[in-house]
């Protein structure tokens, strides 16, 4: 059983989309989806700064739409078709979503586009901000979070939990880390999943009911608890709620080991879910599709188990 993995921000580097503009169909599929997003993903793919694509209005439709070229290569050669599921983390839940048949990737664009601009929005009223706490006991971590004022955000698993709130309080935390832990500030622009996100839960919500959606054509869980959903209208609707709710990653990977996976592969721009995989799934084959280099490796992976 192979499952599609989608990354969300934070996985993006300059000029990660120019080898795969290189084919025309994909570069015609970019600028159709830049269309949606009212972003130029073209030039923020290929030309812009590590600081320009930083932003957050930016960033998100820009990996989702490289995470659907990439499904779109897949899908060539028949190999998507193979895959058995499919999951996204964070914002990856948008490419996920596409790729499980729930929204059409246009949809999916423009809602992400939609998304980026609300979170960046309301990540503006208040300087907050993302590190990743490395190791350490969980209770421990989540105890010095409530006494910092901070909140965890992403459960990442593979001994990763990533914490969000104000700068000031993240720069404390990092100061004096958790007992066996270290701290990594993170490349984002604001305290993303937590309740500094609620006014764009609202606005992503009032856009996202505008959008049809159809059943998932593959197997589908969720970063709210690592469950499988099947109706599209759940999924939109989870889909809203996880702008200012922790990603449960961690729980998304025990599913996989429970539904018996057998090989991972990432989507562009790929190599931190893959990196969690190998910590956190150990002994499963993973492929990270970083250009379209890495096909052939993953449509290997996909018919060593079709």
């Amino acid at each position: 059983m192979i499952v599609v993995v989608c990354p969300g921000q934070g996985s993006q580097t300059p000029g990660f989309l120019e080898p795969w503009l290189a084919t025309p169909s994909a570069r015609a599929l970019v600028e159709s989806l830049s269309d949606a997003a009212g972003v130029d993903l073209v030039t923020h793919g290929t030309i812009s700064d590590a600081d320009t694509i930083r932003d957050t209005a930016i960033a998100q439709p820009l990996i989702v739409a490289a995470g659907i070229v990439t499904l779109d290569a897949l899908a060539e050669t028949d190999h998507l078709a193979k895959t058995a599921g499919i999951a996204g983390h964070s914002v990856g839940e948008f490419t996920a979503a596409a790729g499980a048949g729930i929204l059409d990737a246009t949809d999916a664009v423009r809602l992400v586009g939609i998304r980026g601009r609300a979170m960046a929005d309301a990540a503006a009223i208040v300087p907050t901000g993302m590190s990743a706490v490395i190791g350490g006991e969980e209770s421990d971590i989540l105890a010095a979070l409530t006494q910092l004022g901070l909140f965890p955000a992403n459960y990442n698993g593979g001994g990763q939990l990533v914490v969000a709130g104000e700068l000031s309080a993240l720069a404390s935390l990092a100061e004096e880390p958790p007992a066996g832990s270290r701290v990594i500030p993170l490349q984002v622009a604001g305290a993303f999943h937590t309740s500094y996100m609620l006014d764009a839960v609202e606005t992503l919500r009032e856009a996202a009911a505008t959008v049809n959606t159809s059943d998932a054509t593959k197997t589908l869980w969720t970063n709210k608890d690592g469950s499988i959903v099947t109706k599209g209208q759940e999924f939109r609707d989870l889909l809203v709620g996880q702008v200012s709710s922790p990603v449960r990653w961690d729980l998304c990977m025990e599913s996989f080991a429970t539904a018996g996976v057998t090989g991972i592969i990432e989507l562009a721009p790929a190599g931190a879910l893959v990196g969690l995989a190998k910590r956190g799934l150990k002994g499963i084959p993973t492929v990270a599709i970083k250009s379209p280099e890495d096909l052939p490796a993953a449509r290997e992976l996909i018919d060593s188990v079709a």
